[in-house]
């Protein structure tokens, strides 16, 4: 097969190089020869296949096949994936840009973090202080209180025994005023210094067995002076079986004890009643103190467990408080494992249970 072109050589330039070179590779033979009148004729020679028929019809339709098919050369391919290269390239480096914008946006973000946590780490260390300033504070001024209290408290009695001779009727009720005064004073200075030990840490927690049925009955002799309205009972039922588990009896007391005291204050009719609920967790015993008096609205549940917090009602007035006794037994309950929670229904009846390990997770001797 032979094609011819007029065109000069260097017209062609290197497409025209890079075609001849593909045709060498794909032909068994391709001569190029260039004529006296500056033809060019290209001749390629293919060997085809035994049997196969050759005639110059089919020459003559290849040909004009071949003639009106473009060129793909090498060179052309390479140039369009040059193309599709430059293309992707362009994209990348829009996308690099973006990524650039985006880092610095998050350098800028990240700056404005660590600005952030550095506020809030000063604002935590400024807490942090003033909580021990606080914690030092009531404790220093809970001892300083106690020893004139105590003693108000110690002369006021011997007063009242008229260890100094008799009393007019006058006297007894001045002086039982200043007793009166002095134990509530001196319960605010006990429940201000064991919140500012719970703060600071040191709460001594001494772990052994008790039994439920003489813990009742100490909590019983303590609990029956309280009990002086003749409208209001308190019952204390024991369980039918003994119950022993193992806790601080002393801070399992004082939090039963408040319990008590605060559903005697808000009692004027019916019973307090004391009892070993069943909790669904075989490892956890709970106890419950349940009243008929004023009850709590939902609105004001969350209320009771914030320190210095009293709800409003006509019999708030008439009855003595701190307003640390619930939130120090939600705190003392914590230290022990457990948890305080509360049922109740406004005006008809509350219910304060506290939920604790059979077997403290505590040490037999440990400081809180």
């Amino acid at each position: 097969m032979a094609l011819q072109s007029g065109a000069e050589p260097d017209v062609l330039g290197k497409q025209f190089d890079t075609a001849i070179i593909t045709a060498r590779r794909l032909m068994d033979s391709c001569e190029v020869s260039y004529q006296a009148d500056h033809a060019l004729t290209v001749s390629m020679i293919k060997a085809l296949q035994p049997g196969q028929p050759v005639d110059p019809d089919h020459l003559a339709a290849l040909g004009a096949q071949l003639a009106a098919s473009p060129a793909a050369t090498s060179f052309s391919e390479v140039q369009q994936q040059n193309q599709e290269l430059a293309g992707a390239l362009g994209e990348l480096r829009e996308r690099q840009d973006d990524l650039l914008a985006l880092t610095r946006e998050l350098e800028d973000t990240n700056r404005g973090v660590v600005a952030l946590y550095a506020e809030i780490e000063e604002k935590a260390e400024r807490i942090r202080k003033a909580d021990e300033m606080k914690s030092r504070f009531l404790s220093n001024t809970s001892h300083e209180l106690r020893t004139p209290l105590s003693s108000i408290r110690a002369l006021a009695q011997l007063l009242l025994d008229r260890m100094d001779g008799d009393l007019s009727v006058e006297q007894e009720r001045q002086i039982m005023f200043i007793a009166s005064a002095a134990n509530d004073l001196s319960t605010l200075v006990n429940d201000l210094l064991d919140l500012a030990k719970i703060e600071a840490g040191k709460v001594q927690i001494s772990i052994a067995p008790i039994d439920v049925g003489n813990l009742f009955s100490a909590l019983k002799g303590m609990l029956r002076p309280l009990a002086q309205n003749p409208r209001v009972e308190l019952h204390f039922i024991e369980p039918a079986e003994p119950v022993t588990f193992m806790s601080d009896d002393r801070k399992v007391a004082q939090i039963l004890r408040n319990f008590v005291s605060n559903a005697l204050k808000f009692t004027e009719d019916g019973e307090v009643a004391v009892r070993l609920e069943a909790h669904p967790d075989p490892d956890m015993i709970r106890f419950a103190v349940t009243d008929t008096g004023i009850g709590i609205s939902p609105d004001h549940l969350h209320l009771i467990f914030e320190e210095f917090s009293q709800i409003e009602h006509p019999l708030q007035r008439g009855a003595k408080g701190t307003g640390l006794g619930l939130p120090l037994c939600r705190q003392l309950a914590a230290l022990l494992g457990g948890l305080v929670e509360v049922r109740s229904t406004a005006g008809a009846a509350s219910t304060f249970t506290l939920t604790l390990p059979r077997r403290s997770a505590l040490q037999p001797e440990r400081t809180a």
